[in-house]
């Protein structure tokens, strides 16, 4: 079974930077769309940033557009989430989710149930 697995969260200054991996062991993640989430105590879950299988095709939610970059490197079967001017308000646990690319690839795809595999989220904290 497919299993993400999320790395380079930490703890950043306000206005810093930090960039998350997601990689799957033993699976490319060419042919699947690619989500970041995020959850805040207390909070629902919120979609990030999405990419998509074919292309280079990405989506952010209002929140983190223009600061946050999502990136493929299919040689390295890793998804990257670019993070730049970071806000308190972006502290949470972001997961990173797998879909299989069965409906149109849209904005849509910021949302949970597009989504079949899931890691086990790695912790930002923004403070100083």
């Amino acid at each position: 079974q497919l299993q993400p697995v999320e790395s380079g969260g930490g703890l950043v200054q306000p206005g810093g930077s930090l960039r998350l991996s997601c990689a799957a062991s033993g699976s490319t993640l060419d042919y699947y769309g690619i989500g970041w989430f995020r959850q805040a105590p207390g909070k629902e879950r919120e979609g990030v940033g999405c990419i998509s299988s074919r292309d280079t095709t990405t989506y952010y939610a209002d929140s983190v557009e223009g600061r946050f970059t999502i990136s493929r490197d299919n040689g390295k079967r890793t998804v990257y989430l670019e993070m730049n001017s970071l806000k308190p308000e972006d502290t949470a646990t972001y997961f990173c989710a797998v879909g299989l690319p069965l409906t149109k690839f849209t904005k849509s795809w910021l949302l949970v149930y597009n989504y079949d595999y899931w890691g086990q989220g790695t912790q930002v904290t923004v403070s100083s």
